[in-house]
């Protein structure tokens, strides 16, 4: 009797025992990620506070007196930044780079990806295998002989050329991905839509993309992010009328002084898109993230 009442008091104390340890180990875990996350955003809200500061005030202190002082807190800078017509042609030649790079990757990663895990083709392991080894090579030793190659096509100082650059280095971590995510669908799936007379383009509409579009979009976030935030491909490969925003926000600083008022509002716009399609498509990337975990 005596060792079943222990016993007992031992099963109703485990789950009271369990909380504390819970509590006691991610407790601390907690409040560091919470100061690594605050720290982590003191630039962003520094360079949010700078573009809402006129070049005076900026040029007087740093922007940390604003907090204490929000009437010298204007839209000015962003109104003068809208009113460029070199930035606004910049922004618009960053989503005219950005948008094509960025779907023709994603489009043609994902049919090469279907036909390397479901289309048996002699040589596809020996293909797989030469794709898998340019995700080591540099994009930087590809500039010269590319510059050359575009010189010769008239491709260089145009934006084709530079979606075409980024186009060529994006594919191949690209099909890695999305191979590695489709060749775990259930391939009872794929036969079962054969048998019913689907063809391989309708199985890879119909069964693959439905159950891929999770590593689709987490491939398509990182892919845009990447195009969008570029800077050496454009400074190689753009002209004056071509850039995108990351080199006329460079061009800034080639002037006396650091122009914050115009850098700060520009580079904080650049930032806001990227935000905005982290966001829009933060469901599936998680999605794709936890169907990774478990494969």
């Amino acid at each position: 009797m005596a060792t079943a009442t222990a016993n007992t008091t031992e099963v109703q104390e485990m789950p009271r025992a369990r909380r504390i340890v819970r509590a006691v180990t991610h407790g601390p875990v907690e409040v560091f990620l919470t100061i690594v996350a605050l720290l982590w955003l003191i630039p962003t809200v520094g360079l949010f506070v700078a573009s809402l500061r006129d070049a005076a005030a900026n040029n007087a202190s740093g922007w940390w007196p604003a907090l204490t002082h929000p009437a010298e807190l204007t839209l000015q800078s962003y109104k003068h930044v809208l009113e460029n017509p070199d930035l606004v042609r910049s922004f618009w030649n960053t989503a005219l780079i950005t948008l094509p790079a960025s779907a023709l990757v994603v489009i043609v990663a994902a049919l090469a990806a279907y036909a390397f895990a479901w289309i048996p083709f002699r040589g596809r392991d020996w293909v797989f295998l030469v794709i898998v080894a340019l995700l080591v090579v540099p994009l930087q030793i590809a500039l010269i002989p590319v510059a050359r190659l575009y010189d010769i096509t008239g491709l260089f100082g145009t934006i084709p050329g530079v979606v075409l650059f980024h186009v060529a280095f994006g594919l191949p971590f690209a099909i890695f991905l999305l191979r590695n995510f489709f060749i775990g669908i259930p391939a009872e799936l794929l036969e079962a839509a054969r048998m019913d007379g689907a063809g391989e383009l309708m199985v890879f509409m119909r069964v693959v993309l439905p159950l891929g579009l999770p590593a689709i979009a987490s491939l398509l976030i990182f892919q845009f992010m990447w195009v969008w935030n570029d800077l050496l491909v454009a400074l190689v490969f753009a002209d004056s009328q071509t850039q995108p925003l990351t080199v006329a926000i460079r061009e800034q600083l080639r002037s006396f002084g650091s122009n914050i008022d115009v850098i700060a509002p520009a580079a904080f716009l650049q930032l806001l898109v990227p935000l905005v399609v982290f966001f829009a498509f933060q469901r599936y990337f998680v999605q794709g993230l936890l169907a990774g975990s478990q494969r």
